[in-house]
């Protein structure tokens, strides 16, 4: 299910004010870019892998087996390893915290704007 168009924009809305909020974690997100090619062949490398070892159980060869084992752990080696998450900050204010200005979560300045600047 896709989102509407109002959510959308809301998403995108969020995302603009992350990265304009804390710079360093936009850095961390630009360069981490997007794995997707990986996954799909190491995902792919993986369905082989499966095929090759049960071919291998099928006919009754334990090499075949073992080398379909091998590369169908490699296809999943291949799928995971570029999955880096940039580094969160750590130590953010508590809500109750009573602190504003730009220390402040953005998420919890929306929230603070929706409940009537509380």
């Amino acid at each position: 299910m896709g989102l509407s168009e109002r959510e959308q924009k809301l998403l995108e809305e969020l995302e603009r004010g992350l990265m304009e909020g804390d710079s360093s974690f936009a850095a961390k997100a630009q360069r981490v870019g997007n794995p997707a090619g990986r996954v799909i062949a190491g995902a792919l490398l993986a369905i082989i892998g499966l095929g090759v070892l049960v071919t291998g159980v099928f006919i009754q060869f334990a090499a075949i087996g073992v080398v379909g084992f091998l590369v169908m752990l490699g296809g999943l080696v291949l799928a995971t390893s570029n999955l880096q998450l940039p580094d969160m900050p750590t130590g953010l204010p508590k809500s109750g915290s009573g602190q504003s200005g730009p220390g402040k979560n953005f998420f919890e300045d929306r929230w603070d704007k929706r409940q009537g600047g509380q």
